[in-house]
């Protein structure tokens, strides 16, 4: 989950697992609270406050007067694949007229495949090399000829799964 919250997280040490030790904040509000209860009910982890970072990377909001500078908007994740998420930091200098920094994450996804799913798919292999002696070559374009010259005379009444074996067999052979 991304999103502007409006959560000021504060250091609570019973959230450590949750939140992380890098809080721009050292009291949280109201919001923040809500998050915090939020996260750990679905077993996530906020993310935006676990990377070490100087403050300028760590807030995102600016307030009018220019001296308040507030970590607002954060970046929530499952805790099973929070290792997926790398870094997640402010970035300031893009060109927009609001008072929020772009929240940045680096991302690593993993994909994986089951054994049981790779052995449903079984692939025949081919020793295409042998094509590359003569005498192996010259058979294998015969073959080829006479079966698509079978092809060409083929009844439509002719089962096409039939004639299809027939060219995995000549292939095959």
């Amino acid at each position: 989950m991304v999103g502007d919250f409006n959560a000021k997280l504060g250091r609570d040490n019973i959230f450590k697992l949750t939140i992380g030790n890098e809080i721009l904040h050292q009291v949280g509000n109201d919001n923040g609270i809500r998050i915090l209860n939020f996260a750990t009910s679905r077993i996530l982890v906020v993310k935006s406050t676990m990377f070490l970072h100087r403050n300028v990377r760590k807030y995102n909001r600016t307030c009018p007067n220019g001296k308040t500078h507030k970590q607002i908007d954060h970046i929530l994740i499952d805790r099973r694949w929070h290792s997926s998420i790398l870094d997640v930091q402010s970035f300031r200098e893009a060109d927009y007229e609001t008072d929020h920094s772009l929240v940045i994450t680096n991302v690593r996804e993993r994909l994986a495949v089951s054994k049981q799913a790779a052995r449903q798919f079984h692939v025949e292999r081919f020793n295409v090399r042998k094509l590359s002696e003569l005498e192996v070559k010259k058979q294998y374009q015969i073959e080829i000829t006479d079966r698509f010259a079978a092809l060409e005379n083929l009844n439509e009444s002719e089962d096409i799964k039939v004639v299809w074996e027939n060219i995995k067999e000549t292939i095959k052979t």
